[in-house]
C-alpha cells in the first residue's frame, strides 16, 4: 500500500471528482492521501474533506507564495491544529523563486509555523525553493529538528541538494520525493535519490501538480504515487 503525503485535493481542478478520485487509489493501492492547506481561508473545505472522508487527513498552514492572505498566529495555528484530522503544520518555509523584493515577512511566518510545529508536537511540512541556505538557517535558529526538541517533519517536493538533504536528515526530517524524480532532466536529483536512506523517504503527488513520466503535462492526482516509487526502485534507492 502507499500513502500519498502531499497533495490538494480541494483545489478546483480535483475538488469536483473526489469520488472518482478515491475510487482510482483504491485501485492503484493508495490507502491515505494528505491534503495540504496552503492558505487559512480554503482550511474549512480540507477540513470537511477530512471529516468525511477517512482516507483524508489535513494539515493547517499558510504557503510562502500566498502574500496577500490572512496571516497566521502561533495561537491561530495551534487552535486550529487542535482538531482530531489534522496530522502536520504547513506548509511553510521559504520560496525566493516566485517572490523577490523584501521577503522578511516570509521569514517571520517560517518562524511562525515552526513555534506553533513545536507547541502542539505536529511535524512541519517545509517548501523550500531557491533558498536553502535561509531554510535551514532559521531551521537551527528556532529548533524546528528533533535534534533538538522540535518535531521535525518532511522537506516536501525535494529538489535540493545532497548537502541539504544530509542536513534536514540530520536534524530529524524526512525527504519527500514528487513526481520530478522521474523527469528526464532530473539527474541531479536522481543522484540525491540512490543516496538518501529509504528509512527517511517519503513520496507525494503535489497533486494537481507534477505528474509523474508517463503522465507529464496532465492534471496530476494521488493515485500514480506508486509511480514515484518505481522509479526509486530501479535507481536502486
Amino acid at each position: 500500500m502507499f500513502i500519498d503525503s502531499h497533495c490538494h485535493i480541494n483545489f478546483p481542478e480535483l475538488a469536483a471528482r473526489l469520488p472518482e478520485i478515491f475510487s482510482k487509489m483504491v485501485d492503484n493501492e493508495v490507502s491515505h492521501a494528505l491534503c495540504v492547506s496552503v492558505e487559512l481561508p480554503a482550511l474549512p473545505q480540507i477540513l470537511a474533506m477530512a471529516e468525511t472522508y477517512p482516507q483524508v487527513y489535513a494539515s493547517v498552514g499558510v504557503h510562502p507564495d500566498y502574500e496577500d492572505t490572512q496571516e497566521p498566529t502561533v495561537e491561530d495555528l495551534v487552535r486550529l491544529a487542535d482538531h482530531p484530522r489534522v496530522v502536520a503544520i504547513g506548509e511553510t518555509g521559504l520560496d525566493y523563486y516566485r517572490l523577490q523584493g523584501d521577503l522578511e515577512w516570509q521569514r517571520e511566518r517560517f518562524r511562525t509555523h515552526i513555534r506553533a510545529s513545536r507547541a502542539t508536537g505536529k511535524p512541519l511540512i517545509i517548501h523550500t525553493r531557491s533558498a536553502s541556505e535561509d531554510t535551514l538557517r532559521i531551521m537551527r535558529e528556532e529548533k524546528a529538528g528533533s535534534d533538538q526538541g522540535g518535531a521535525a517533519g518532511v522537506m516536501h517536493c525535494f529538489t535540493e541538494s545532497l548537502e541539504v538533504a544530509h542536513a534536514a536528515i540530520e536534524m530529524g526530517f524526512y525527504i519527500s520525493f514528487s513526481g520530478i524524480v522521474t523527469f528526464k532532466n532530473a539527474k541531479e536529483l536522481q543522484a540525491v535519490a540512490k543516496v538518501v536512506p529509504i528509512e527517511r523517504m517519503l513520496i507525494e503527488t503535489d497533486s494537481p501538480y507534477l505528474a509523474p513520466v508517463p503522465m507529464r503535462g496532465k492534471t496530476n492526482e494521488p493515485e500514480p504515487v506508486g509511480e514515484t516509487t518505481g522509479l526509486s526502485v530501479q535507481l536502486g534507492v
